[in-house]
């Protein structure tokens, strides 16, 4: 609205300097600043009404909240994602909304008990089609269904998940069994809590003892 306001502004100055302008290259100049100012007015979008603006207002009121527990299942044809909201089926149907693309959707819930949710999934493991895929809503409940392109089963949902997935595995898929049972037994104790660690020691000191008594070779 503060723009429009001051497109026409500037309007009326232009039309004011036409009156005074005596000069044809100078008219030539001012005219042409009229027609693209009065072109730039035309398509401005109608201001909202203060009834629809408020409501909108009150409809994104309160603060956003990021979902971040889920569960999801597969069928031959869908991946579904289920996210649970409590109260979301009293709410009116276009206040959940979801949009997909090819390898992506994002879930805006609006005015939820004062709050707004959101959920964006970005770099799918596989294509979904956009025209197949939807939402329900349920008692408590949002259902997102992506619809597969190709139907043949997923391991995970996202890209991510997978090079995380095969960076695990390769550290412990390696030639030489031994290193592989190094990086396990280092991850569990980087992971584990007191107990977990105290009972690694103990196994390599244990282990370190037969060695040197020669009970085991000492490639293992």
């Amino acid at each position: 609205l503060l723009f429009l306001n001051q497109l026409q502004k500037d309007l009326e100055e232009v039309k004011e300097l036409l009156t005074k302008a005596t000069r044809k290259r100078l008219r030539d100049v001012l005219m042409t600043e009229k027609h693209k100012l009065e072109l730039e007015i035309k398509n401005q979008p109608p201001p909202k009404p203060k009834d629809v603006a408020e409501e909108e207002k009150l409809s994104l009121g309160g603060y956003t909240v990021k979902i971040n527990n889920y569960g999801w299942d597969q069928s031959d044809k869908f991946i579904k994602i289920y996210i649970s909201l409590n109260g979301v089926q009293k709410l009116p149907a276009e206040n959940v909304e979801v949009n997909f693309t090819e390898r992506s959707f994002d879930l805006l819930v609006k005015n939820l008990n004062g709050k707004n949710y959101t959920m964006t999934f970005n770099n799918l493991l596989k294509p979904i089609s956009v025209e197949g895929s939807s939402r329900k809503i349920k008692t408590d409940m949002v259902l997102v269904m992506c619809r597969k392109k190709r139907e043949e089963k997923w391991e995970c949902l996202t890209q991510v998940e997978k090079e995380s997935k095969e960076k695990e595995k390769a550290a412990y898929d390696t030639s030489d069994p031994s290193e592989g049972l190094m990086n396990l037994l280092k991850k569990m104790y980087a992971e584990g809590d007191d107990e977990v660690k105290r009972t690694i020691n103990k196994a390599w000191v244990e282990s370190r003892e037969k060695q040197s008594k020669g009970d085991i070779p000492m490639d293992i």
